[in-house]
C-alpha cells in the first residue's frame, strides 16, 4: 500500500471512502522554509491550509478547500540522541518506516497502536494508540515538537520550551500548526511475548480487572451475535525469539484475517441475515497461539479490509457495564454486525486534548465493512457511548461538537485559548475543526 489516500483530478480522498474534498492547490514541501513559505502564501491569497497524513482517518479532519500539504518529502530521521534515549522523525515519516528503521538501531517505542500505515504526525495528531497498562498514547511518548504556525514562524516545544504549547500539541488536531518535526522517547529494543486465545465474553467481563492488572497489554475482540471474544497479551519477554512461523502467519493473518475475512464481508454486505452465521465461523476459525518478537511485529498488523470505525474512551471502570449496554442493544436491534468489537485500555495521560486526558480508559472501537450501511449500528453506539461520557477518537466518526466536548474534557477552554493565540485568523480552520472546536 503506497499513498493510502488517492487524489484522482484534484480530489481528494480518504482511505476508508468515507470523505473527499477538492483543494484548489497542493503543495509538498521538501524542507520546513518550503512549509513556511507555502503558508505565508496561503495567506496572501485568503486561503485556509491542511496537512494531510497517509488519509487513515474516518472524519474530514484533514479536508480543505484551500492549500492541501502533502507531506511526503518531509521525512526521514533527524537524529538519534543516545544519551537522550530520543530519535527525532520529520513529520511525514511513516510509523512503519520509523520502526523498521529503529529497529536496525537496536531501538523500539514503549507502545504503538495496531496500524503503521500513517505518517507519525498524522497518527499522534489524532490520537491515535495502542492498549497498555502503563504505556499510554503514541503521542504520550512525544519529548518534543516542531511547527509551523499561522505566521510561518517555527516554533519548538517541549516540557520546558513552550510548556503550554506542547501540552496541547502533541495532540493538536492540525488545529495549532502545521507539525514538521516530533521527537521521541525510545528504549533499548525488547521482545514481547504475545498470548492470543479465545475466551467467552462473560469470562472476560467478569475478569477483566485481573486480565488489565495481569498484563502490560491486554485486548480482546468480541464478535457480536456471538458470546465469543479472542483474547491478546503482550508482555515483556526474556525470549528466546519465536516470530510466528510465515506459512501460519500467512494463513491466520493475511488469509483469515485479510482474506477469508474479505470474502466473508461481501457475502454479508450483499446478503446481511447471513452475518451472524458469519460471525459465529469468524469468532472460532482462530485458534490459541503465542509468539515471542520484537515489538512492531507484535503490536502491528495489516489492515486490508477496508472498514468504517467509530471509537470511544469511556472511564475505564465503566467499560464492563457499557460493553453489556452495547450487546444487549445488538440483541434487540435486528442489526447484521460482521466485523468484531476491539477493546482496549490507556492510562491517564497529561494532554489537554487526549481521549486518556486525566483519566485511566477503556477504548471500545465498533466497525462496518466500507460500502455497508454503517448509520443506524453506529448511532445506537453512539448514545450509549455518550452516556457514559465517551470521549470519540479524533479520526474516527463520531457526531459529538464543541459544545459537548466543552463538557467532556475539563481543559478544553485551555486548547481554545491556544488557538486563538496561535492561529487568530483560522488559517487552520476546516469544517470538522469548526465543529468540534467552534469558530
Amino acid at each position: 500500500m503506497g499513498s493510502t489516500a488517492s487524489a484522482r483530478n484534484g480530489t481528494w480522498r480518504n482511505w476508508g471512502g468515507t470523505v473527499a474534498s477538492r483543494p484548489a492547490r497542493e503543495v509538498a514541501p521538501a524542507s520546513v522554509e518550503e512549509l513556511s513559505a507555502a503558508v505565508q502564501k496561503a495567506a496572501e491569497d485568503g486561503l485556509t491550509v491542511k496537512a494531510v497524513g497517509s488519509g487513515h482517518s474516518f472524519t474530514s479532519i484533514a479536508a480543505t478547500d484551500g492549500v492541501l500539504i502533502r507531506p511526503q518529502l518531509l521525512t526521514g530521521i533527524r537524529k538519534i540522541d543516545r544519551d537522550a534515549m530520543t530519535v527525532t522523525v520529520e513529520a511525514g515519516t511513516p510509523l512503519k518506516r520509523l520502526n523498521m528503521a529503529l529497529a536496525r538501531e537496536g531501538l523500539s517505542l514503549t507502545n504503538m497502536g495496531d496500524i503503521m500505515e500513517q505518517t507519525v504526525s498524522g497518527a499522534t495528531s489524532t490520537g491515535t494508540h495502542g492498549t497498555g497498562r502503563e504505556s499510554a498514547s503514541i503521542a504520550a511518548q512525544i519529548r518534543g515538537l516542531e511547527l509551523v504556525t499561522a505566521d510561518g514562524s517555527v516554533l519548538t516545544c517541549s516540557a520546558k520550551e513552550n510548556p503550554e504549547v506542547f501540552a496541547a500539541a502533541r495532540i493538536g488536531l492540525g488545529a495549532l500548526g502545521i507539525v514538521t518535526a516530533i521527537t521521541f522517547a525510545v528504549e533499548p529494543v525488547f521482545l514481547l511475548t504475545a498470548r492470543e486465545e479465545p475466551m467467552p465474553l462473560e469470562k472476560v467481563l467478569a475478569d477483566f480487572d485481573e486480565l488489565w492488572a495481569e498484563n502490560e497489554h491486554f485486548e480482546f475482540y468480541w464478535f457480536p451475535h456471538t458470546g465469543n471474544t479472542n483474547t491478546k497479551r503482550n508482555n515483556r519477554s526474556a525470549g528466546p525469539e519465536k516470530p510466528v512461523p510465515p506459512v501460519a502467519g500467512w494463513i491466520e493473518d493475511e488469509f483469515l484475517s485479510n482474506g477469508v475475512f474479505q470474502v466473508a464481508q461481501w457475502v454479508g454486505r450483499a446478503v446481511p441475515a447471513t452475518l451472524p452465521a458469519i460471525a459465529r465461523i469468524s469468532s472460532t476459525a482462530l485458534s490459541a497461539r503465542s509468539y515471542t518478537d520484537i515489538p512492531y511485529k507484535v503490536f502491528t498488523s495489516p489492515r486490508r479490509v477496508r472498514f468504517v470505525e467509530m471509537e470511544y474512551a469511556v472511564p475505564r471502570e465503566a467499560l464492563t457495564e457499557t460493553l453489556r449496554e452495547l450487546r444487549a442493544m445488538v440483541d434487540r436491534s435486528g442489526l447484521r454486525v460482521g466485523f468484531p468489537v476491539e477493546v482496549r485500555t490507556a492510562p491517564a495521560d497529561d494532554i489537554t486534548l487526549s481521549t486518556a486526558s486525566g483519566r485511566d480508559s477503556a477504548y471500545i472501537a465498533v466497525h462496518m465493512f466500507r460500502g455497508t450501511p454503517y448509520q443506524a449500528y453506529f448511532t445506537a453506539a453512539e448514545r450509549i457511548f455518550t452516556a457514559h461520557e465517551g470521549r470519540p477518537h479524533w479520526g474516527k466518526v463520531h457526531t459529538r461538537d464543541a459544545e459537548y466536548f466543552s463538557r467532556a474534557y475539563p481543559r478544553f477552554g485551555e486548547f481554545t485559548a491556544l488557538r486563538d493565540r496561535l492561529d487568530p485568523d483560522r488559517r487552520f480552520q476546516n469544517d470538522y475543526l469548526r465543529r468540534v472546536l467552534g469558530s
